[in-house]
């Protein structure tokens, strides 16, 4: 089946020749790479230089809710809220996209038309991914057409774990195609992947495929992002734009909580991918919590005094 990387064609074109390829990367020094994620993590950011990172930050969270009791009105609020995140200063930047499950991307979309922000809504079954593949493409279908940018589509981790990597290969390749000109990004869930070699070939599967962006985690397990399976995942990409010349975005996804996390993740991606992925449109923050922290220290730069939880909405 064809992939966007023909350089690695040879390496999809059937079961055993892609778990060669897959079994052939270099295995992971746990020891070294969570070494490594902590080290980075240790970087001292301040004054000017924080206040760029925290609009940085701002600038790529994909404001999320995914409950099942979301409302439009929770929607709508959620949408004015990302257009305006801080509405006492208007120079804030706007969150990268508001994401939604497939039946309220209509309503988000209709709240943010013509604002720049994106609608990325969940599909393929998410979270746990269980369900046949006509249902899955149903279901970014739906969501496509009512007005979806992204799609966040989960991988099927039974077949993963079971050896079965053609068959996620093939599932990407076929959400990608119901994709049309939304970006696609594939969710691992890199907390049930069990081992840090794992995540490294999930990544390398997911952007064989024609990922648009490689998302450790749903948010809905107890192991989400973290330092040092996000550094994998950016060296992955790193390797493959190297590769192929393609570049392909990262999304660490779920825990992520604090301004002080958020920059930890900011320095990750400058020293291992580079300054190129610096930027919304290739790094992406899964959250919610984590944009009134942001708000709350951004007020404390600008004014001197920290405002506290009572001057930002609850989400």
């Amino acid at each position: 089946m064809p992939t966007t990387a023909p350089a690695f064609a040879d390496a999809t074109a059937s079961d055993s020749a892609l778990r060669r390829f897959l079994f052939g990367l270099p295995g992971v020094d746990a020891v070294g790479l969570e070494a490594r994620a902590a080290s980075l993590g240790t970087r001292s950011i301040k004054t000017t230089a924080k206040a760029y990172a925290i609009d940085l930050a701002i600038s790529m969270i994909d404001l999320t809710t995914l409950e099942g009791a979301d409302t439009p009105g929770k929607v709508r609020a959620l949408a004015a809220k990302a257009v305006n995140p801080d509405p006492t200063d208007r120079t804030t930047p706007r969150t990268a996209a508001v994401c939604v499950y497939p039946d309220m991307a209509s309503t988000a979309a209709a709240a943010l038309a013509g604002s720049g922000v994106k609608v990325a809504s969940v599909a393929t079954a998410f979270p746990a991914g269980r369900a046949a593949l006509d249902v899955k493409l149903a279901d970014v279908r739906d969501a496509v057409a009512a007005g979806a940018d992204e799609i966040d589509m989960v991988i099927d981790r039974g077949a993963f774990l079971s050896g079965r990597f053609l068959k996620v290969y093939e599932e990407i390749l076929a959400v990608k195609a119901e994709c049309g000109p939304a970006r696609l990004k594939v969710i691992f869930e890199t907390g049930e992947l069990s081992t840090y070699d794992n995540i490294r070939r999930a990544s390398w599967i997911g952007m064989l495929a024609g990922a648009d962006f490689i998302k450790t985690s749903t948010g809905k397990v107890a192991t989400n992002a973290t330092p040092a399976n996000t550094l994998l995942m950016l060296e992955a990409v790193r390797d493959f734009r190297a590769a192929t010349g393609v570049q392909i975005g990262v999304k660490p996804a779920g825990g992520i909580r604090t301004t002080k996390d958020a920059v930890k993740f900011l320095v990750l991606v400058n020293e291992t991918a580079g300054e190129d992925w610096l930027d919304p449109h290739w790094f992406r923050f899964g959250a919610s919590s984590l944009l009134n922290d942001l708000l709350m220290q951004r007020q404390k730069l600008s004014t001197g005094r920290y405002s506290g939880p009572d001057y930002v909405t609850v989400d």
